[in-house]
């Protein structure tokens, strides 16, 4: 830190304060009422935030203004931070935390960009360790030190990052589109193949290519879990990989006891998710057994395995799927249903052809999104390396 830089922590610049107790009401009974959940991605939608009833005095209290600070004190969201800037009339709710400075030698936007280095970070991880619900008070965020420089240098700091971060910002959402771009072109010509079926092309229920079964669980399966080397793989969702086609190991076994009253899958059998991620297909590469949250798909006719998990994958298949389904929070299939799904299935020779190109499509969608991950990796570093300077005054010496 620079010799010119003081260090002071933020109760002795700020009145930090918690949030007011009410139940939100869609009727404009009162101001805005502003939740942590009306806070996404650092922005607030207040049109869509709903009001309060609250008395002038509380009012008063818990009132907005432009250069305040607040942070989500409690859940998944702990320590993330809003700068507000010219609010309609509205209070804070009490899973929040307002701060408000009251030395009038610091920049309330210079402020809240500390808000987002990884020291700060740091401090709300170890704030919030040993927690039940993860929450960072304020006495620990009153606690916390930060570099203060003349108001000339925080002036340039904010000006600079404010610039840099536009372009940032521009960079990601570019290559965000380009991400969503090369993931829909996949997508868009396994549709393609469908529409522009030839000849020799059917259409059959999934009950007509393939045997489909429920799993089962030994009851209560909490009784046949082991560690033993007899154990017998035990199938979670938890086994599968985003995005991933296979199920190669599993975290847990059962004894072969309880294999004997569950479904049994081979290596090779398809299983389908029946609720969380509703419909999504893995080929197995490992035998075991599998729970009533699965259904197990055997080929009993002659399709190329690949041609048939691309087929499930597809938003042709799913969007079957999800028409069949019920439930109005977690969807879920019956196997009665599900066996109604209708599959076009061209000849096996022409399978092979699209399995051919689809693999060759698929392989370079993965390259273009390497690259485009890589890229916002590499923006977000950006960012943080950016803030480290700001923040140890070597930014202001660069741009000096």
């Amino acid at each position: 830190m620079k010799t010119n830089w003081q260090t002071r922590r933020l109760s002795e610049v700020s009145v930090i304060n918690y949030g007011y107790t009410e139940s939100a009401c869609s009727e404009p009974v009162g101001p805005k009422f502003l939740r942590i959940t009306d806070i996404q991605d650092a922005c607030v939608d207040w049109d869509s935030v709903p009001y309060c009833r609250v008395d002038s005095a509380e009012l008063s209290k818990y009132r907005l203004a432009s250069g305040d600070i607040v942070f989500a004190r409690t859940g998944a969201t702990t320590g993330k931070s809003f700068f507000v800037s010219e609010p309609p009339e509205a209070v804070f709710a009490s899973y929040l935390i307002r701060l408000r400075l009251s030395e009038k030698k610091l920049l309330p936007k210079f402020v809240s960009l500390f808000f987002q280095t990884a020291g700060y970070w740091q401090a709300v991880k170890e704030g919030s360790s040993g927690s039940a619900q993860g929450g960072f008070n304020a006495t620990k965020l009153g606690a916390l030190s930060i570099p203060v420089p003349p108001l000339s240098e925080q002036q340039r700091i904010v000006g600079m990052l404010d610039k840099a971060f536009a372009g940032i910002a521009t960079a990601k959402a570019n290559a965000e589109k380009n991400l969503q771009n090369a993931t829909a072109l996949f997508e868009s010509h396994l549709q393609s193949i469908f529409a522009q079926r030839g000849k020799g092309w059917v259409d059959r229920t999934l009950d007509q290519v393939c045997i489909v079964e429920r799993g089962s669980s030994p009851r209560p399966i909490k009784n046949y879990f082991t560690t033993k080397p007899d154990g017998v793989n035990w199938i979670k969702i938890g086994d599968t990989e985003e995005g991933g086609k296979y199920v190669y190991s599993t975290a847990q076994k059962i004894t072969p006891e309880g294999a004997k009253q569950s479904r049994f899958v081979k290596e090779g059998d398809f299983i389908l998710t029946n609720s969380m991620s509703f419909g999504r297909p893995y080929i197995m590469k490992t035998n075991g057994c599998i729970h009533d949250g699965w259904f197990v798909l055997r080929l009993n006719t002659s399709i190329d395995t690949d041609y048939f998990y691309y087929l499930l994958s597809s938003r042709f298949v799913q969007s079957q799927f999800a028409q069949l389904a019920s439930g109005s929070v977690v969807k879920n299939i019956s196997g009665d249903l599900t066996k109604k799904a209708v599959l076009p299935i061209p000849p096996l020779a022409h399978q092979h052809v699209i399995v051919k190109k689809l693999l060759e499509i698929s392989t370079e969608t993965q390259r273009l999104e390497s690259i485009y991950q890589q890229k916002l990796a590499a923006l977000e570093e950006l960012k943080k390396s950016l803030l480290h300077q700001a923040f140890t005054g070597e930014l202001t010496k660069v741009a000096a």
